[in-house]
């Protein structure tokens, strides 16, 4: 097997090597190569023992024999091989015994495509788990016993939809039922762990796929248990021609922007209020108000997993306006403007394209809002109004200035009036009213 090896990681191989220590690649690297995918993670287990990497190394965790070296090319992780001891915390070994081979070493990893291991050198292949056939039969299969795989860290339930989804492999049989069997583990992992793993299924290749394996499984209920209401709820066929709410979302997820978290949150979650507006009304199924529902159970959901304010925010917003482009032919151009200059339009304008692609496939809205944003002038035309001519009306400097330009400008984009003179007069107007109390 030939590996492109960039020349910063081949320095650590080679240092390691000169060291004394066998280096192999081992995991994502040797199953993407193997693949023909390109890997910018590149693990590497060695025969130098914790302090022998200390010598070569910072911050080597002596306990473990494992350092993390963040190069500009790759992230690379070095380990000592080992045998792990029982997991405790259903996350760490409690004890490890260094070995010398990787046959010893494999026994603990999590599946046997990721237990396959080359000399980086004379590409040889260490195959003591049968991972390079698995591969090439397109199946995930544990190390070792599935379950006991499985209990020592449940993430590893949430590890093996995403690899299935992202290689389009299929579970051996007793890896599914162990899946199965333990789903309900998933409910004992932190939720910033969840987060992580659910986000890089979502972001991924065949994220729609994980979406869906993880519904199948019966993992949804313990980890986002808002989606199992999904599956079965009608959509009125003329818009959602695709089939129910569940189906559209996970169309929409895979036409989302790949790596994009914002995007496969909010494919994930847009319609998650769908189940409970659900209505079968005289002319049609409608769900009345499950663009506002969805974006307050995002939140919800969202903050429960601790997620990044700043993508919580983006999302929520995504979601709530979702269904905004379906007016926007109609909008005022002052309005349309305002909101195609506002901070989130780009991925409001993407997250459109996936939603379409993901239903009916017409995509003619998308491109003329994206054809008019990005005519737009680099700078936005000056306010018809500010500060100085609320003062000019005697109002006081303060809060109520910002209140009354707000309301101007909100009734501005209602009307449309883009003519100083007659903002002026809807100012004047303002700033009487609320000095009479009526506003």
């Amino acid at each position: 097997m030939n590996f492109d090896i960039p020349c910063e990681v081949t320095e650590v191989l080679e240092n390691l090597r000169s060291a004394g220590g066998q280096p192999l690649l081992v995991g994502g690297v040797v199953r993407d190569t193997w693949l023909g995918r390109t890997s910018t993670d590149y693990d590497i287990a060695t025969t130098l023992l914790p302090a022998q990497l200390a010598e070569l190394f910072t911050g080597v965790n002596l306990a473990f024999g494992s350092v993390r070296i963040r190069l500009g090319v790759a992230d690379v992780t070095v380990t000592t091989l080992r045998e792990d001891g029982e997991y405790l915390d259903q996350r760490h070994p409690s004890t490890v015994v260094f070995v010398l081979t990787p046959e010893q070493d494999s026994t603990r990893r999590d599946f046997t495509v990721n237990a396959i291991y080359a000399d980086p050198f004379t590409g040889a292949i260490f195959d003591p788990q049968g991972g390079v056939e698995d591969l090439e039969r397109g199946v995930i299969r544990m190390v070792g016993s599935p379950q006991e795989r499985l209990r020592e860290d449940p993430l590893r339930i949430l590890r093996a939809v995403r690899f299935a989804a992202r290689l389009g492999s299929r579970f051996d049989p007793a890896t599914e039922s162990a899946l199965r069997d333990l789903a309900a583990e998933t409910s004992a992992l932190s939720r910033e762990r969840v987060f992580e793993e659910l986000t890089d299924a979502f972001t991924g290749v065949g994220r729609g796929t994980a979406l869906r394996l993880f519904m199948e499984l019966g993992i949804t209920q313990h980890v986002l248990p808002e989606l199992v209401a999904m599956p079965g709820v009608e959509q009125p066929p003329e818009f959602h021609p695709e089939g129910d709410v569940f189906v559209h979302t996970c169309l929409v997820l895979d036409h989302a922007t790949e790596g994009d978290p914002v995007q496969a949150w909010a494919a994930v979650l847009h319609d998650v209020g769908k189940p409970a507006t659900f209505e079968r009304a005289a002319d049609r199924i409608r769900f009345s108000g499950h663009d506002a529902l969805s974006a307050e159970m995002t939140d919800g959901i969202l903050r429960r997993f601790n997620a990044p304010n700043d993508l919580r925010e983006t999302v929520v917003d995504v979601v709530r306006g979702h269904i905004r482009f379906a007016s926007i032919p109609q909008m005022k151009p002052r309005k349309r403007e305002t909101w195609m200059r506002s901070a989130n339009f780009a991925a409001h304008l993407e997250f459109h394209r996936a939603d379409c692609a993901g239903s009916h496939g017409k995509l003619g809205i998308y491109e003329s809002a994206r054809a008019e944003w990005r005519a737009l002038p680099p700078e936005p035309p000056p306010p018809l109004c500010t500060g100085a001519d609320v003062l000019a009306l005697g109002v006081t400097e303060g809060p109520v200035v910002g209140e009354v330009l707000r309301r101007l400008h909100q009734q501005c984009d209602a009307d449309d009036v883009s003519d100083r003179d007659a903002a002026l007069t809807m100012l004047r107007a303002i700033v009487e009213s609320r000095f009479r109390g009526l506003a």
